[in-house]
């Protein structure tokens, strides 16, 4: 297996699309979850619900926002895997 190698190119890229597509909900609810914490030691309110909640929310809504370019990521990738199973025949 050469580094050129399809294959490993398409694996390479697959690894890199989970990352990339992952960040925006992994990202809101990095930074929602800082937010709450510094609110919750300031006023010293322990509740478990106020970390889940906003949280939720955050990574809905961030779904909702980058949800089109994820889908497009994602198809666009599928693409090219199945345009280059024909070559990988012979």
């Amino acid at each position: 297996m050469t580094p050129d190698d399809p294959i490993l190119r398409l694996l390479k890229e697959g690894l890199v699309l989970v990352l990339v597509c992952s960040a925006p909900p992994v990202l809101a609810s990095l930074v929602v979850g800082l937010v709450v914490s510094v609110f919750q030691a300031t006023t010293q309110l322990q509740d478990q619900t106020l970390t889940f909640v906003p949280k939720m929310i955050a990574v809905f809504a961030a779904l909702a926002i980058a949800g089109p370019w994820i889908a497009g990521q994602l198809t666009r990738f599928t693409e090219a895997v199945l345009n280059i199973i024909p070559s990988l025949g012979g």
